[in-house]
C-alpha cells in the first residue's frame, strides 16, 4: 500500500477551512509573512512505524501532521489575540477528535499518544517575513494501516 500523502494533507486542511476561522489555508509552512488575520498551514512533520501497532505482514505508520495556526500580533485589542486564537485552536481539536479517521483515510487520529505524542498544541512566537506572528503549533499524530510490506 502506499501513501496517499496528497489526500491525508487535504484532509488535514479541510478541517481548518471547514471550521470558518481561518482566511486562508496553506499545505506547506509558509516561507513569507502569511498576512493579515487567522490563518493556518498543514504539513508533515515526522513519520516511522507504530509501535506495537503493526501486524507481522506489514507496518502501519505513526504519521504526525504539523498544523500551524497564525495570527498577527500587530493587532488590537491586543487582549484579544489568545482568546480569538484558542477559540479556533478548540474548534480544530474537535474536529480532529470527532473524525477519528479523517473520513477513513487513516486508522485513527492517535488521540492519547498510544503510539507516541498525543494530539497537543503548543502556544509560541514566530517572526516571518520580517512580521511577529502569535501562533499554535499542534501536533496531528495519525496511524495508517499496513502501509509498509514486511518480506522476510
Amino acid at each position: 500500500m502506499a501513501l496517499d500523502i496528497t489526500t491525508i494533507l487535504t484532509a488535514g486542511q479541510d478541517h481548518a477551512l471547514a471550521s470558518g476561522y481561518f482566511d486562508d489555508v496553506n499545505g506547506h509552512e509558509p516561507k513569507s509573512a502569511p498576512g493579515t488575520g487567522l490563518l493556518a498551514a498543514v504539513w508533515v512533520e515526522q513519520i516511522g512505524p507504530a509501535r506495537g501497532g503493526s501486524g507481522l505482514n506489514s507496518t502501519s505508520a505513526r504519521l504526525a501532521l504539523c498544523v500551524r495556526l497564525y495570527t498577527p500580533m500587530t493587532q488590537q485589542p491586543e487582549d484579544a489575540i489568545d482568546p480569538n486564537l484558542m477559540t479556533a485552536l478548540d474548534a480544530l481539536m474537535a474536529a480532529y477528535s470527532s473524525d477519528f479517521t479523517l473520513d477513513d483515510l487513516v486508522r485513527e487520529v492517535d488521540l492519547m499518544g498510544i503510539y507516541g505524542d498525543p494530539l497537543s498544541a503548543r502556544a509560541g512566537y514566530l517572526t516571518t517575513g520580517g512580521a511577529e506572528y502569535r501562533v499554535m503549533t499542534i501536533t496531528l499524530p495519525l496511524i495508517v494501516n499496513d502501509l509498509w510490506e514486511q518480506v522476510a
